[in-house]
């Protein structure tokens, strides 16, 4: 895959939404100017491409991206080897409604209990929820080596970050999930997934 120096993206070294695209460019060999941001400060030139200020933000030449599963599929589309949405129309739709699903039921259950506005008691229910949910769809991880494929896809590009974020959340996952934990274990030691982390990240394990 050839390199090119003309991207930039704009990234919180912590946030899970970011290290999703951040292992988006890693999988497909890209490189890219990571510009970290800290959350609450919005650089100037960050103001300028992307109204909103918000993080992950993608800039190629003069077109500027954000929010994150729009920036992942663009650089689906623009770098498509290694592809990482299956080829049929079918299967494309079901990755799609499998990344809306893993947005729906558990990355709001992280925010929540990231968000330091959050009570403790609300924190506490979102774990519990998140807990038992991963482990009720652990067996789903038992025949495949990914999410429901054979190949690495998008899905697991937004998953793994939350599962890596797991002993930050305070989750400790039981023995019936096996599968999944086995599923991380493949997919942490990837190179690209190494190759994703910031500094940041690497501090929570």
């Amino acid at each position: 895959m050839a390199v090119t120096n003309r991207l930039a993206c704009y990234s919180d070294p912590a946030d899970h939404y970011s290290h999703r695209v951040r292992i988006v460019l890693a999988e497909k060999g890209v490189a890219a100017e990571i510009i970290n941001v800290e959350p609450g400060r919005c650089p100037p030139k960050l103001a300028e491409v992307n109204p909103y200020g918000s993080v992950p933000t993608l800039v190629d030449r003069d077109l500027a991206l954000y929010e994150s599963t729009v920036v992942m599929e663009y650089l689906e589309e623009r770098y498509p080897h290694p592809p990482l949405l299956p080829v049929y129309p079918v299967a494309r739709a079901n990755s799609r409604l499998l990344i809306h699903r893993v947005q729906r039921d558990w990355c709001s259950l992280v925010d929540r209990i990231l968000d330091p506005r959050s009570k403790d008691a609300d924190k506490a229910l979102a774990r519990k929820e998140l807990r038992e949910s991963l482990t009720g769809v652990s067996p789903l991880f038992a025949d495949k080596p990914y999410f429901l494929s054979e190949d690495f896809s998008l899905v697991d590009c937004c998953l793994l970050p939350i599962l890596w974020r797991l002993p930050l959340l305070g989750i400790e996952l039981p023995r019936p999930a096996k599968p999944l934990l086995d599923y991380m274990e493949r997919a942490f030691v990837r190179d690209s997934f190494r190759a994703s982390l910031s500094d940041v990240e690497r501090d929570m394990r």
